[in-house]
């Protein structure tokens, strides 16, 4: 069986941990290395020994690979980037971790979602485009998480949920039942979000209130 050869874009941490996720997937699916914006900002925490290149190498290469996944946590660069290079959707798996387990058959998920590692969604859930969960994230009926949003570990979104387009939910936070986070708002860490959350509002604390 031909593989699937998959580029991460962003070469840090997460990065590596999407490159980790690729390989327990398996299957047909092969990381291959990674891409970044900007070869001249790579770090000391960046696997730059795996960097294939930038994004105009992508563009003159588009035969060395066959996918593309998102390596990187930013909401507004998850949003940017699937646009800027304008690949199409088929070059954007959904990767979805073995251990993860919701409904499939109720279940929408975009290209380009990542949903990791102990991921645990109910039924009638919508990961839009580009979303990500975190490691242990659990999903309640009916929610809705919106393109390019992210969810840091252990998030816990209740039922009816809505959030939007480019937002970020720290790690731990919880969302009660039938709140919408507009978007590119931002739950920080640890929040209780007991009401709804204005678009590009930063809510903290318990209950969840404006910072």
């Amino acid at each position: 069986m031909a593989k699937r050869r998959i580029i991460v874009l962003g070469a840090g941490g997460f990065a590596r941990e999407v490159a980790w996720l690729i390989g327990d997937i398996g299957g047909d699916l092969e990381f291959i290395g990674f891409a970044v914006s900007d070869l001249s900002k790579l770090g000391p925490h960046d696997s730059t020994d795996r960097v294939l290149g930038d994004l105009d190498w992508l563009r003159g290469h588009q035969d060395r690979f066959e996918g593309l996944a998102l390596g990187i946590g930013n909401p507004a660069v998850r949003l940017r980037l699937p646009k800027e290079l304008d690949f199409g959707d088929d070059r954007w798996p959904p990767l979805v971790h073995p251990s993860a387990h919701f409904d499939r058959k109720s279940c929408k998920v975009g290209p380009g979602v990542l949903l990791c590692a102990n991921v645990i969604g109910t039924v009638n859930l919508d990961f839009e485009p580009f979303s990500m969960l975190n490691l242990s994230c659990t999903v309640g009926h009916e929610a809705r998480i919106g393109r390019g949003s992210v969810l840091n570990p252990t998030v816990n979104v209740s039922g009816g949920v809505n959030i939007g387009e480019g937002v970020l939910v720290g790690t731990g936070a919880q969302l009660l039942q039938y709140t919408v986070i507009g978007d590119g708002a931002t739950v920080g860490a640890g929040a209780v979000v007991t009401r709804d959350v204005p678009p590009g509002a930063t809510v903290i604390g318990m209950p969840a209130k404006p910072k």
